[in-house]
C-alpha cells in the first residue's frame, strides 16, 4: 500500500458503516486484500507501507501477525452482516510469503470461515522468487491459493543491482516451475521497466526471460520515482537520472508487441494475459469499483460508496486490535459525481472500455469525438475503448474527458 494515507473523516472505533453502504452490499462481488507489511530488505524504488525487521525494532511481531489479522476479520464479519461469499482474495504486500505458508493458508481459513469463498473464488499471492520453495507452494495451493504472482522485476543483474532486488534472474524460472508443479491454476510475472541505465535491449531480455516462463499474466509497470525512496535520492543528487519519458514510452511499444505476438493480450493498460480466464479478476474488482475489503495496516477498503483505510504502522495496527478497536483511521463517502469520475478514472484503461453512458451522466459525451478523430480511442458497442496510442497517453485522455 502506498506510504501515505489521505485525510479523511474519523472511522468509528467499532468499524460500522453506514446503513446505506450496506443496503447494496450483496449487489456487487465482495474481494479481499491481505496486506502482509514485511520485507526481507526495502527495494530502493519502494514507497509502499512495508517495513524490514531493521525498520520495526521490535515494535511488531511476524510470528503473531496472522493472529492479529485475524482480529481485524472478527471486526469485519460483525459489521458486514448478510455479505456475499467472498469472490476473489488477494495476499499481497511487502512479501507476503516471508511468513510461513501455515500463516497465509490460516489466514485465507479465517476469511472463509467468517464469510464463505464463492465457487471457483480466485485466491492469489505475491511472492519474491528467492522467498518460495517448493514444499512451501504446495502446502500454498493444498491450502486453497490458486494463483501466484512473482516480483521478477527483469532478468538483467545491472538492472536488479539499480533497484536494489536481491533474487538471482535464474531463479524465477526455477520458481515458476515449482509454481506449476504445486498445482497453481495460474502464474503471473510482474516486471518493471524504465530503471536507470536499463537499454532498450535489456528490456526486451526480460520479456524473453519472462515468457520463456510461459506465464500465463504479465504485468508490466513504468518505473515511479517516489518522494522519500531511496531511488528518489540518488535521482536528486544526480547519481541516476531520471526516467525519460519517450523511453519509457517506446519500451512500452516493444512490450505490447513481444507479449501479444506470444498470445498474451492486453485487458488494462499495464497487464496482458494469456486468455480472459487469465486476468486478476481481483484487479478487475478494484478497476470496476465493486466491494473489498482491506485487512492489515494501511491496507484500504470499499463498499457501498464508503472506503476507508487503516492505520499505517503494524505496531499500532496490533494494538488497536488487542483493545478490541477497529484499526481503521479514517474514511470518506463518495458522493454519486466523485464515483462517476473515478469510473472514468478506472474503466478508460480497460479493454473491455468505459462505457459512454457515464459520460452522459458527467456531460462530457461530446468530447468523445475529439478523443476518436486523434486516434486516442474508438467506440466499440458504446464503450470508449483506447487505442495503442491511447493507452500511451491514457492520463491525456482521462483529462480530455474530465476537465
Amino acid at each position: 500500500m502506498p506510504s501515505t494515507l489521505p485525510d479523511g473523516e474519523p472511522a468509528p472505533a467499532d468499524g460500522s458503516l453506514p446503513a446505506g453502504a450496506l443496503a447494496s452490499l450483496r449487489e456487487r462481488a465482495l474481494g479481499v486484500y491481505v496486506h502482509v507489511p514485511f520485507c526481507r530488505v526495502r527495494c530502493g524504488y519502494c514507497d509502499f507501507n512495508t517495513y524490514t525487521a531493521t525498520e520495526l525494532g521490535g515494535g511488531a511481531s511476524q510470528a503473531s501477525y496472522a493472529d492479529t489479522a485475524t482480529r481485524e476479520l472478527d471486526l469485519l464479519h460483525k459489521v458486514l452482516v448478510g455479505a456475499p461469499p467472498v469472490a476473489t482474495v488477494f495476499v499481497g504486500g511487502g512479501t507476503p510469503t516471508v511468513l510461513p505458508a501455515r500463516d497465509l493458508v490460516g489466514l485465507l481459513a479465517g476469511i472463509a470461515d467468517r464469510f464463505g469463498l464463492a465457487p471457483g473464488a480466485e485466491v492469489t499471492t505475491e511472492a519474491n522468487p528467492d522467498s518460495v520453495t517448493p514444499d512451501g507452494l504446495a502446502e500454498l495451493r493444498e491450502g486453497g491459493f490458486t494463483r501466484i504472482s512473482f516480483g521478477m522485476q527483469s532478468a538483467v543483474p545491472s538492472v536488479l543491482a539499480v533497484l536494489d532486488r536481491t533474487h538471482d534472474p535464474e531463479r524465477v524460472p526455477q520458481a515458476v516451475q515449482w509454481a506449476r508443479d504445486a498445482g497453481f491454476e495460474q502464474v503471473s510475472l510482474d516486471l518493471i521497466y524504465g530503471t536507470p541505465g536499463e537499454t532498450l535491449d535489456d528490456w526486451r531480455r526480460s520479456l524473453d526471460a519472462a515468457l520463456t516462463c510461459e506465464p500465463d499474466h504479465v504485468s508490466a509497470y513504468s518505473l515511479i520515482v517516489e518522494d522519500g525512496t531511496a531511488l528518489a535520492r540518488q535521482v536528486r543528487s544526480g547519481v541516476l537520472p531520471m526516467p525519460d519519458e519517450d523511453d519509457l514510452a517506446d519500451k512500452y511499444l516493444l512490450a505490447d508487441e513481444v507479449l501479444e505476438a506470444h498470445g498474451l493480450g492486453w485487458y488494462e493498460v499495464s497487464n496482458w494475459s494469456r486468455a480472459p480466464e487469465s486476468r486478476c479478476r481481483h484487479n478487475e474488482l478494484y478497476w470496476t469499483s465493486q466491494n473489498w475489503l482491506g485487512v492489515g495496516p494501511g491496507a484500504h477498503a470499499h463498499v457501498g460508496g464508503v472506503r476507508w483505510w487503516n492505520v499505517k504502522h503494524p505496531t499500532a495496527y496490533a494494538e488497536r486490535l488487542a483493545a478490541g478497536v477497529s484499526p481503521a483511521l479514517a474514511r470518506e463517502e463518495l458522493d454519486p459525481e466523485t464515483g462517476l469520475v473515478e469510473r472514468v478514472l478506472l474503466e478508460v484503461r480497460l479493454r473491455d472500455g468505459l462505457p459512454l453512458e457515464v459520460l452522459d451522466a458527467i456531460g462530457t459525451r461530446d468530447r468523445v469525438d475529439d478523443v476518436v478523430a486523434d486516434d486516442l480511442a474508438v467506440v466499440d458497442d458504446d464503450r470508449l475503448v483506447l487505442t495503442l496510442r491511447g493507452r500511451l497517453l491514457a492520463d491525456a485522455v482521462v483529462r480530455r474527458l474530465l476537465d
